[in-house]
């Protein structure tokens, strides 16, 4: 007897759940977009998506996303900081030694992101990691 109340009670609650707040776009927003706080909208619906602002705020839309749409964890990246082909200063760091010079980045990059860089000195491609001001450390 119980049963059939608790039935109740959970379909009457299903709506509302379902029902929650999820963030979309304001206006369509470009590959390569940076996310700021006019970019983003609450909505109502029953469709899955990101529904804190802190989530999507500062990050880099992967794909097209069309205005009206719900924003998902997997359409947004790091922002990157270097592209592919791009002049880019590169430093080897071992202790007090420190040499910098200039490559050519083979890939895109966020910030922490190892990526293949050519020196362009010697023609040698090294691997390094991205920093947060664009620069790149060899890694050791």
């Amino acid at each position: 007897m119980i049963r059939p109340f608790l039935i109740a009670a959970l379909a009457l609650a299903a709506p509302a759940a379902s029902q929650a707040a999820v963030l979309a776009a304001a206006r369509t927003l470009p590959v390569g977009t940076v996310i700021a706080a006019g970019d983003l909208r609450a909505i109502d619906g029953d469709r899955p998506g990101l529904s804190d602002p802190a989530e999507a705020i500062g990050l880099q839309t992967r794909v097209t996303i069309y205005e009206g749409r719900p924003l998902h964890a997997n359409l947004l990246q790091a922002p990157r900081l270097i592209n592919r082909n791009q002049i880019v200063r590169l430093s080897f760091q071992h202790g007090p030694l420190r040499i910098d010079t200039q490559g050519r980045a083979m890939s895109d990059g966020a910030a922490g992101d190892v990526v293949r860089v050519m020196n362009l000195d010697s023609r040698s491609t090294v691997t390094a990691r991205v920093l947060p001001d664009g620069s790149l450390l060899v890694a050791d």
